[in-house]
């Protein structure tokens, strides 16, 4: 670069930076650049942050791929050796393969290798699969009957009972998995993109772990590895709850739907990427004052006017 040796650049109003962090070289800056350093030439109005900017156009690269890059990507995989080259060449042209827009059997056959022929579409089978999982809480809620006496038993079944019935009518909540059903009924973005939502004693995924099932065969079956967590432990403290509550009635109604909103809904379900969802006791408990149904006030007697 001679015209950078003497100290003039090529085209006016351009600017001069380190490739490695976009430090703009200036003035006698220039002479104190380590050896052998990559400069990046920058004209009016273009701006460089170093590897971030790298890698900001390689993302958009594969956002919108097309035809060409995704043959010379399959071509450096062929020829690649090196273990760890392979698998981001692979991830790579997995991310770009997928068919995301597509829903029917029809529009993306290899979505639905494995399934059943009566999975129709995408949005069909992700909301089997969020009913399959609130369906086995159920059960376990069910199996709690075990945990009261036998004079207990019919009435803590008639209140998994309730549970049921209001299950069955929001169609066993199976929205959440659904990239078509209204906001605040689902967990995912319109495209079917899901976030971890972090484990149960932290506000966020610090890892930023994120997924689209929807998008092809292999997300779709890890996405069976996710897990919808219940913050206050259903098997450990909601169940056994549920039981003394409903066993130390003495005539006292068993607030059955607030325990059903920690069974089955997000006020105590989280969506937890499998290396977020911690297996430790979560030291939590039900709210005491909940457990039961709040009594009537009496009304008071208006006593009659008299006339005068």
């Amino acid at each position: 670069m001679v015209w950078a040796l003497r100290g003039q650049l090529p085209i006016p109003g351009s600017r001069l930076c380190l490739y490695e962090d976009g430090t703009e070289l200036t003035g006698d800056y220039f002479w104190s650049a380590p050896d052998n350093s990559e400069l990046v030439l920058l004209t009016a109005g273009q701006t460089w942050q170093g590897f971030v900017s790298d890698i900001s156009r390689f993302l958009s690269v594969f956002q919108e791929p097309h035809a060409g890059v995704i043959q010379a990507a399959r071509q450096l995989l062929w020829d690649e050796r090196a273990p760890l080259r392979q698998k981001l060449l692979a991830d790579l042209l997995g991310t770009v393969s997928e068919n995301i827009a597509a829903e029917t059997r029809a529009e993306d056959p290899p979505w639905f290798e494995g399934l059943e022929s009566r999975f129709r579409s995408k949005s069909g089978y992700l909301r089997y699969s969020c009913e399959s999982r609130i369906r086995s809480y159920l059960r376990e809620v069910t199996s709690g009957a075990s945990l009261v006496g036998a004079e207990a038993r019919e009435e803590y079944l008639r209140l998994v009972g309730s549970m049921q019935q209001k299950l069955q009518a929001a169609q066993y909540n199976s929205s959440y998995f659904d990239r078509g059903a209204k906001a605040g009924r689902r967990l995912c973005t319109p495209e079917g993109w899901f976030s971890c939502q972090g484990p149960f004693d932290v506000d966020d995924c610090t890892s930023r772990h994120s997924i689209n099932p929807y998008s092809n065969r292999e997300s779709r079956v890890l996405f069976s590895t996710w897990n919808l967590d219940h913050v206050i432990e259903k098997k450990r403290v909601v169940v056994p709850a549920l039981a003394a509550a409903v066993h130390d009635a003495e005539g006292r109604e068993v607030d059955w739907e607030y325990f059903y909103r920690l069974l089955f809904t997000l006020e105590n379900l989280k969506l937890v990427h499998i290396a977020c969802h911690k297996k430790t006791t979560h030291k939590l408990h039900c709210d005491p004052s909940r457990v039961y149904c709040t009594p009537a006030a009496p009304r008071r007697k208006r006593h009659a006017r008299q006339r005068l």
